[in-house]
């Protein structure tokens, strides 16, 4: 069973190539626009080419049995219906519900024709990254919402649900909403990273209007949009769910990868 993983090189694809061979999936194709750059175990057959450039596609779907689809929303409908044409049977998107910019990713795939399993996935782990520069130069973040509420998931998880949904059966037509294991509030997210850098850190709270000044350079409108999200889940907390530790076994804690990416913010 040939199995091609898209965006190969990037943070996500990267990890579902590593989990796949780790589940002894013997016949892996990786899609990667800089092939040269990839340093894939031998047996992974590397071919070039890039979501964002559909006419790079089609040698690369010949042959393949089952596809990661990495997000690229901007040419998502091409993408599967060259996936359709090429007769790829089973395509695991990961992509969003309709309240995320990802959802044109998975309403693109049932469209196609193509068989479908949606991940749907909301905050990563890693956006904590974000507030590295602050906590390493004032040992303080400063927000408007410590009691904002989510259930932040590692991007390894969501590859290891991947591979493991490409090697086994029983998934087309599914969906499968990702969450990590535990709903915890903006202010336990600084909470844990405290104790993994074993630092004393404080949650300044500030009106929303700084934090929109503060990431708008980077973010544009959307970080009103983003702000406006954490007040929303100050009353209305996204709920965990167990669907990772129930497809793979088990499922990354928030505590456990701040001890893991310690050094990110000492």
């Amino acid at each position: 069973m040939k199995i091609l993983v898209t965006g190969a090189t990037g943070n996500i694809g990267r990890k579902v190539v590593n989990h796949l061979v780790d589940l002894g999936a013997d016949d892996i194709r990786a899609l990667s626009n800089h092939p040269e750059r990839t340093a894939f175990p031998p047996e992974v057959e590397v071919v070039k080419g890039y979501l964002k450039r559909p006419s790079s596609l089609p040698a690369a779907f010949e042959g393949v049995d089952r596809m990661y689809l990495a997000p690229s929303v901007e040419t998502v409908t091409e993408v599967v219906d060259l996936a359709h044409q090429a007769g790829i049977p089973h395509v695991v998107a990961l992509s969003g519900d309709e309240n995320t910019n990802w959802h044109p990713i998975a309403q693109a795939v049932e469209k196609s024709g193509v068989g479908w399993t949606h991940l749907w996935t909301g905050e990563f782990m890693e956006n904590a990254t974000d507030w590295a520069e602050q906590i390493r130069a004032t040992g303080e973040v400063r927000e408007p919402y410590p009691d904002s509420g989510n259930a932040p998931i590692a991007m390894d998880d969501i590859a290891r649900v991947a591979a493991t949904i490409l090697v086994g059966d029983g998934h087309l037509g599914k969906t499968y909403n990702l969450t990590g294991p535990k709903t915890i509030t903006r202010a336990q997210r600084l909470q844990y990273i405290a104790e993994a850098i074993g630092r004393d850190l404080n949650f300044v709270t500030v009106p929303p209007e700084e934090l929109i000044a503060l990431l708008e350079p980077a973010m544009g409108d959307y970080a009103g949009y983003f702000v406006n999200g954490l007040a929303t889940r100050v009353d209305n907390p996204q709920i965990a769910t167990g669907t990772v530790a129930d497809l793979t076994g088990h499922a990354t804690t928030f505590s456990a990868w701040a001890a893991e990416n310690a050094d990110l913010f000492r």
